[in-house]
């Protein structure tokens, strides 16, 4: 005799199919969402940098255990892996620069000092110490967009955030132009990143 249940028959596969997209559309939309948000994260002072880094890690982690273990699609988590990791870098570093030059409050500026410092690592790193024409002296560095073009003494812009949290990103004019490929990366990874969980989770075996 045929068992009933949710587990058998048309019943149970009209049960079973809303919670398996209810938890595929759960899943696609919380990794790369939780990859983006910790990337922005990151840009924040104050030790905010490993805060950061920390939900992106732990978004790539998650995202391939799911896809992998859970609906075990292997190829799905190796790519969701990588993406996410990506979109992590990709998004902090745009959403910064876009969030400021959009909304931001620009200022003229003159950069006092510009040089770099090599770290225990051996890595570069360079800095910009900046003021303002309101008197606000500050030091910027690669994450400000201060990356060795700016010489001591040139004029340049600053676009501070008008809520005090993130440091200024400093530009050689007023142009509140963003990077569209930056954009479209970030834009892009977070798309494959939910499109191929929407696959795994959809097709999962």
């Amino acid at each position: 005799m045929q068992k009933s249940g949710i587990a058998g028959g048309p019943e149970g596969v009209v049960a079973v199919r809303p919670r398996r997209t209810a938890n595929t559309l759960f899943w696609a939309a919380l990794i790369p969402t939780a990859a983006t948000v910790g990337g922005f994260v990151s840009q924040y002072p104050y030790g905010m940098l490993w805060v950061g880094v920390l939900i992106v890690l732990a978004a790539a982690a998650a995202g391939p255990i799911v896809a992998g273990s859970a609906w075990k699609r292997a190829g799905a988590a190796t790519l969701v892996g990588f993406a996410v990791f990506a979109l992590g870098l990709f998004a902090g570093s745009n959403l910064n620069e876009t969030y400021l030059k959009q909304f931001g409050e620009s200022t003229a500026a003159v950069v006092v000092e510009a040089g770099q410092r090599v770290n225990g690592k051996g890595d570069v790193r360079h800095f910009c110490r900046v003021l303002d024409d309101a008197g606000s002296r500050a030091e910027l560095g690669d994450i400000q967009n201060c990356h060795g073009q700016f010489a001591t003494g040139r004029r340049v812009v600053l676009f501070k955030d008008r809520l005090g949290g993130l440091d200024p990103w400093v530009e050689a004019a007023g142009d509140r132009a963003v990077d569209p490929v930056g954009l479209g990366a970030t834009a892009g990874l977070y798309v494959l990143t939910a499109a191929t969980l929407l696959y795994a989770g959809l097709r999962r075996r």
